[in-house]
């Protein structure tokens, strides 16, 4: 399919447990990408719709944009709504995004990852797992803590931890609709309900337990985020916590950190918002990254004209 300049392509892959996952992507199509970004969809989100928008924005402002539907989200095989282990979805997206980077025609180019929601969760576990190898990433208010307001209390999530191990697909966690708080415009909200690849039901019990579990382990190793990174978080943000972004951008030991904090904005930031605070979130995120590709691309061209011109004057 080809719109505006953007190649959009689909492909499905099977991961090392035989399960079929849908992955896509979305490049310029009149130029060689000046770096890739993999995203990392939220908690019952999918790629090729809910991030179209966003995947488009990048693309056509000349980057290379990777997707892939967790399993059990969107078109990807598996139970819908069930992260069996947070570890295997970190697996999966970590084997399939080092695929794309070690493709001959990519070996050369910056990678980010770029993660809304418990997808900035995802984001954070691939770069802890291969701490060298990520040039950046882009975190969209993620979910290193879900907000109290949207947590069982503390005796209903140890009674659903003990149900866990003899019903782990049933969806009896008690929540409010994360719909309703995540996204401000009344329109996404309706596009979303109406979007057969996201998942609606109640939180089903593993799935509940792993999200608790990995908040809890990324709470302890904030201090282990050593990448460059751009946060983003609304300041009236009720899905995933606010302070914990802060958290994060205090205790990282990256040297290259920024933290941007929306007034008035909700949780879905990208797409969530209204289209001029859309805006305003997109460009930050473009300046981000064309300051950290296109002055990277700049040093290696001159660096390579230095050495051309040594080479030169060696010859003389």
């Amino acid at each position: 399919m080809d719109t505006e300049n953007v190649r959009y392509q689909e492909e499905v892959i099977e991961n090392g447990r035989g399960l079929k996952l849908f992955t896509c992507n979305w490049v310029p199509k009149n130029e060689e990408p000046k770096a890739l970004i993999f995203l990392c969809h939220g908690y019952a989100m999918e790629c090729s719709i809910t991030m179209d928008s966003s995947a488009r924005r990048l693309a056509k402002e000349g980057y290379g944009v990777y997707g892939i539907d967790y399993e059990g989200h969107g078109k990807s095989s598996g139970l819908q709504g069930y992260v069996s282990s947070f570890d295997n979805v970190v697996e999966d997206c970590s084997s399939f995004f080092t695929s794309i980077s070690e493709k001959k025609e990519n070996r050369e180019k910056k990678r980010y990852l770029m993660g809304e929601s418990m997808g900035g969760a995802v984001a954070l576990m691939i770069h802890i797992k291969q701490p060298d190898f990520w040039d950046g990433a882009i975190l969209v208010a993620p979910m290193c803590k879900i907000a109290d307001e949207m947590r069982p209390n503390p005796l209903v999530i140890s009674f659903l931890t003990k149900l866990c191990k003899i019903i782990p697909t049933w969806k009896i966690i008690p929540t409010q609709d994360v719909i309703d708080f995540a996204f401000k415009l009344p329109q996404v909200r309706k596009q979303i309900r109406e979007n057969p690849y996201c998942y609606k039901g109640r939180p089903r019990l593993k799935t509940g337990y792993e999200l608790l579990r990995v908040t809890a382990l990324l709470e302890n190793k904030l201090n282990e985020v050593s990448l460059p990174f751009l946060l983003l978080h609304g300041e009236d943000d009720r899905v995933t916590d606010k302070l914990v972004s802060k958290q994060l951008y205090d205790e990282a030991a990256s040297d290259d950190k920024t933290l941007n904090m929306y007034q008035g904005m909700w949780h879905g930031l990208l797409y969530g918002e209204t289209p001029e605070n859309v805006d305003i979130v997109f460009s930050d995120i473009i300046g981000w990254l064309d300051k950290r590709s296109i002055d990277e691309n700049l040093k290696s061209e001159l660096e390579r004209k230095k050495e051309n011109d040594g080479l030169l004057e060696a010859t003389k």
